[in-house]
């Protein structure tokens, strides 16, 4: 049984979401009842819908065993994509061996923020989840499908396929990740090069270098950023096979994993015997072990949004104060990069998800009493998946960390509460990730520099203006200006300054990485400036105090929130780059606070 508070949040969400709730199950349950999907449509659709299937035409026309939908975010422009290349046909394959079929339904957009950064197709990275999960709808639409197995990993791509996932409710849906990318030079070794360049230390063709044999193979980035931190979170909310999530692509067991999860998908489909739609999945308690998973594995800010905007997708409504209280009993078990040396690769050797999960269960800190594609309770995910025979046959999972300096036990964390807080106060609501910011900096009161861009930023850090404490506002930032863009090119900058030995804070409408974390940032700060917001009113040189540790920002100036909104120029927000196609989002788009969603 989990804690009070556990337990006291949960109950809350499953209150505020009733009406919601229930509407979805309802429409869930009809569509189930409906029954399998390719019984309904004419001989003439069914026609049109086989009639590239190869081999499998007929099974589809006169079996009933199921087929399988893939969607797949496949491209080789990507590295934690590229390998999901070989996927489909393995999919195909072990659909087959079980009397069963597989097509791929449709392929969705999968974007890297880290190509991105600090560029104008950084402003289109957001919307890009929405765009996901509508493609991923179209993809499925046909009605074709038993069950939906889906491929992809990074930032934007998970969120916008759980949304699309529970459009589609009252099917199956197994997530099939493709696994880290094999390490190659350390993190921390990289992000001295990159303040090295940032402060003219090092050269272009220096940083090069270090960036190449950082990413250098197929597999997702190896630093627990986004991308990681979502792997984590379908691992604890039950829509990965148990020890899926940071397998090396291209690896034996990696292929074992991605037939496995093909067969379960039919197993657990309306013709199999262990029904399990994702309606089922994806409930108020999933969602908080979801969270719980978040801080206690110190994972990205870029989740307080898409967290939201993926559970309303299912009628659930969570708000950041659940993960603040949730954050004050939830112990920080990993240093994964940036919160320490380790990266995934480490974390998993050292024990990984199934040895965390297995002493959350024990701390009475997740439900264990959810479904999960691998079956009744997440106790299952303690669980290692291992090679026999060329099969996966699951294991338990070690009792022991393996490496105490990147994972501990629940009783001896290294911090007793989780790395993201929410902020309040007269600058609005805002969140911050301290899991890697050192104490001693986690308060932070100064005098602002105001800036609408980060290239602005840029500009003063080269001048040499930054000469004292200081409280960095960007502003103009949030989902309504400019879609949100991440401002993790500001990182090298941030550090450098603190590094010098000056007090140093970022205030922002806007998004940093799920990579950044040194320097305190307060982010998503809500109502954001093109809305009124408090932030739009101040000044350079208004005192502004940044407290993670009561969770408070606020402006101490007299008089400061009395003055007009700023006015900012956003033209140059509007073409380039894609930018053009973008422009419903940004009037349409919520706030951060509830998901930062156009759909």
């Amino acid at each position: 049984m989990p804690n009070d508070t556990v337990l006291r949040v949960t109950e809350r969400i499953i209150k505020r979401s009733a009406d919601t709730r229930d509407a979805y199950l309802a429409r869930m349950r009809r569509a189930a009842e409906a029954g399998p999907a390719r019984a309904h449509l004419s001989c003439s659709g069914q026609a049109h819908a086989y009639a590239g299937a190869g081999p499998d035409q007929m099974a589809l026309a006169t079996k009933s065993a199921g087929n399988i939908g893939i969607i797949t975010t496949y491209n080789d422009m990507l590295s934690a994509h590229q390998p999901f290349e070989r996927f489909p046909e393995i999919i195909r394959e072990a659909a087959r061996a079980v009397g069963g079929t597989a097509q791929v339904a449709g392929g969705v957009p999968a974007m890297c923020d880290g190509v991105t950064q600090g560029t104008p197709g950084m402003e289109l990275s957001l919307f890009s989840r929405d765009i996901i999960a509508m493609a991923a709808g179209v993809g499925l639409s046909h009605n074709t499908f038993d069950s939906a197995v889906f491929l992809g990993v990074c930032d934007k791509i998970v969120p916008g396929l759980v949304i699309a996932a529970q459009a589609f409710g009252h099917l199956p849906a197994v997530f099939l990740p493709a696994g880290p990318m094999t390490s190659g030079i350390s993190n921390d070794e990289k992000a001295i090069v990159r303040q090295k360049f940032a402060a003219g230390e090092a050269t272009r063709e220096e940083l090069m270098a270090s960036e190449m044999a950082a990413y250098h193979g197929p597999g997702t980035c190896t630093f627990y950023g986004t991308a990681n931190t979502n792997q984590m979170l379908m691992e604890f909310m039950g829509l990965h096979l148990p020890g899926a999530s940071f397998v090396n692509p291209n690896t034996p067991l990696r292929d074992a994993l991605t037939i496995a999860g093909a067969q379960r998908a039919l197993a657990i489909s309306h013709l199999g015997n262990s029904y399990t739609p994702v309606c089922d999945v994806l409930d108020e308690k999933a969602y908080v072990n979801g969270i719980i998973g978040l801080h206690a594995t110190g994972g990205s800010t870029n989740l307080l949004i898409h967290l939201v905007a993926m559970a309303r997708a299912g009628g659930i409504v969570l708000d950041w104060q659940d993960f603040s209280d949730l954050a004050d009993v939830t112990p920080l078990l990993a240093r994964v990069y940036p919160n320490g040396l380790a990266d995934v690769n480490h974390f998993h050797a050292a024990g990984g998800l199934g040895y965390m999960i297995g002493q959350l269960l024990s701390g009475d800190l997740l439900h264990n009493d959810v479904k999960t594609i691998a079956g009744d309770g997440l106790e299952r995910y303690t669980q290692d998946p291992k090679l026999k025979d060329g099969a996966v046959e699951w294991v338990a999972g070690p009792k022991e960390t393996l490496n105490d300096k990147i994972l501990r036990p629940v009783d001896a964390p290294f911090q007793p509460t989780g790395g993201l807080k929410r902020l309040s106060g007269s600058l609005g609501n805002a969140v911050t990730k301290v899991s890697a910011v050192k104490p001693e900096h986690h308060i932070v009161e100064a005098p602002a520099r105001v800036f609408h861009d980060q290239e602005a930023v840029k500009d003063a850090y080269k001048k040499g203006e930054f000469s004292e404490d200081v409280v960095v506002v960007v502003r103009f930032q949030g989902p309504k200006a400019n879609g949100m863009p991440e401002l993790h090119s500001l990182t090298p900058i941030l550090a450098n300054l603190q590094a010098r030995g000056l007090k140093v804070a970022l205030v922002t409408d806007g998004r940093m990485s799920g990579a950044s974390g040194k320097v305190l940032s307060a982010i998503h700060v809500c109502p954001e400036a093109l809305d009124g917001g408090p932030i739009s009113r101040i000044q350079d040189g208004d005192l502004i105090r940044v407290d993670a540790h009561e969770g408070r920002l606020e402006v101490l100036t007299q008089g400061a929130l009395d003055r007009p909104e700023a006015v900012a120029d956003l033209t140059g927000n509007e073409y380039g780059q894609g930018r053009e196609l973008f422009a419903t989002f940004r009037r349409t788009v919520g706030a951060a606070d509830a998901g930062a969603s156009s759909i």
